[in-house]
């Protein structure tokens, strides 16, 4: 539900600057001044790099069995052309902070691609959010039907799961981290995660709207963080750290693209309005934004508390610009 990003602007999003004051600055691609050192991270390539990588496993992961044609939907949402990965990415991020071996994140990387997938097959449905398209083809339940892609997404979600138990190297990675890391995927995803934010966007009043965008989108970029946390073994004082960093870049996610959206839409003809509520539809796109920034600087005060781990929070530093900034686009094919 979080993280389907409208990746396709081209212009650059300029957000209003709070006047909180940032420990520390940090700019994809480019040399970045922190208290005492310049850094230079390349986020494009390591993004790029790691989204090789996942595709493969996923497809590895998500073979067509019989019956054939609930496999074919499965692979129709999980294998989408323009799908950024960011959830696996976020919890490779994550685990190699703390000195985690990516081999070790990989099961729960495409776990967590699995359960977006089948978050946003349920989400598209006609009873739901209502959106024939995803990503700019045709949403899983056009292509294949209601039934069926309620069934591809029934069955994404206990396949994460079972990926996670049988291709976690445990070598790596102890089994009690494993069942955090799978108790974390459930809280995420359950009656009181994102099913909780969906049924609110759904019933609720513009009063739930902060509950709906922490639940319905935070809840994945929080969960992605912390289950890279958990597998690398990460203390309780650092995956609170996490939880609120990862929950922080999930909603900023989708502010900016509802802000990207609007300003893309706001000269032409009002389509048709879609259900659910956002910050924009409710607030407007100048408090909109000034909402986003305040999230990128919540996320960004949430990583000074990592800092003892030095060049290595990086990654998930650059992710908050990236998120708020959408400062390059990715190919399909990398």
């Amino acid at each position: 539900m979080v993280f389907s990003m409208v990746m396709n602007c081209s212009p650059h999003l300029c957000l209003p600057r709070s006047r909180m004051v940032m420990q520390k600055t940090i700019r994809c691609s480019s040399s970045v001044s922190t208290s005492s050192e310049s850094i230079q991270f390349d986020l494009k390539t390591y993004w790029s790099t790691l989204i090789r990588d996942i595709n493969q496993k996923l497809d590895e992961a998500v073979p067509v069995k019989y019956p054939n044609q609930i496999y074919e939907a499965m692979r129709y949402s999980v294998l989408a052309k323009g799908a950024k990965r960011s959830p696996p990415i976020m919890c490779v991020a994550a685990c190699e902070l703390f000195g985690g071996n990516r081999l070790a994140a990989f099961p729960t990387a495409c776990a967590l691609e699995m359960v977006h997938a089948a978050s946003l097959i349920h989400d598209d449905l006609p009873c739901m959010d209502d959106d024939p398209t995803r990503r700019g083809l045709p949403a899983n339940h056009t292509v294949f039907g209601a039934d069926m892609a309620i069934l591809a997404g029934d069955a994404l979600f206990p396949l994460g799961f079972q990926h996670i138990v049988s291709h976690t190297p445990n070598d790596l990675v102890p089994e009690d981290r494993v069942l955090k890391v799978i108790t974390e995927i459930a809280r995420a995803v359950g009656s009181t995660g994102m099913a909780a934010g969906q049924f609110l966007d759904l019933e609720g009043g513009p009063n739930a709207l902060d509950f709906v965008q922490e639940k319905k989108y935070g809840e994945m970029g929080e969960c992605s963080a912390v289950c890279g946390g958990l597998l690398a073994g990460a203390s309780d004082e650092e995956i609170q750290h996490l939880r609120r960093y990862g929950r922080a870049v999930g909603v900023l996610y989708q502010v900016v693209d509802d802000v990207l959206e609007a300003k893309e839409t706001e000269d032409k003809t009002e389509g048709k309005k879609k259900k659910g509520k956002s910050y924009v539809s409710v607030y407007g796109i100048e408090k909109s934004m000034e909402v986003a920034e305040d999230l990128r600087l919540q996320a960004k005060r949430e990583l000074d508390g990592l800092e003892k781990y030095g060049d290595k929070v990086m990654p998930l530093y650059s992710f908050v610009d990236y998120a708020a900034d959408r400062g390059f686009s990715i190919d399909d094919q990398v």
